[in-house]
């Protein structure tokens, strides 16, 4: 199907942040039952409650907008946790599984914040600023989910150096 104007481009993007978000909620689900340490698996069990909320807020976009959701054969978040698996899989340390854990939900959350903001300038071309409001309160949440993931990453560091100075 041919892309006639920029609202079609915008309809597109946002497709793909509401079905990203859908996944998103099923990964960290994954990621949460495969964490072994109870924070960093109640962080992701957040993390998967906030995306479902972003999927209500997306939903509330294509209201404004006018439009249904565009029907999208993309697969990077299928190739994204085949790789997960299969990575984990050879993980053999718990302490070194549980960082890799975090790494991983990183990287999918700076691949959204992008998204998230080429929809934003894409949703102030067309002139609706009441979807760039949400998209924006969307992408505060992935921000805040990136900043927490840092300071998980860095306590798990620096309880490993701890330890190797006190043995």
């Amino acid at each position: 199907m041919p892309v006639k104007d920029p609202k079609e481009v915008f309809v597109m993007m946002l497709s793909d942040l509401r079905r990203g978000a859908e996944h998103s909620t099923k990964i960290y689900q994954e990621l949460s039952d495969l964490a072994q340490d109870k924070e960093i698996k109640e962080a992701l069990t957040a993390r998967g409650f906030v995306a479902d909320s972003i999927v209500k807020r997306l939903d509330e976009c294509f209201r404004l907008i006018g439009a249904q959701p565009a029907k999208l054969d993309g697969k990077l978040q299928e190739v994204f946790v085949e790789d997960f698996r299969r990575e984990l899989a050879t993980i053999e340390s718990p302490e070194a599984k549980r960082l890799y854990i975090l790494i991983k939900a990183s990287h999918l959350m700076h691949l959204r914040h992008g998204e998230y903001v080429a929809c934003i300038a894409a949703a102030d071309i067309t002139g609706h600023h009441g979807v760039a409001v949400l998209l924006e309160t969307c992408l505060a949440d992935k921000v805040a989910f990136v900043e927490r993931t840092k300071r998980l990453i860095r306590e798990r560091v620096l309880e490993r150096v701890a330890q190797r100075v006190t043995a």
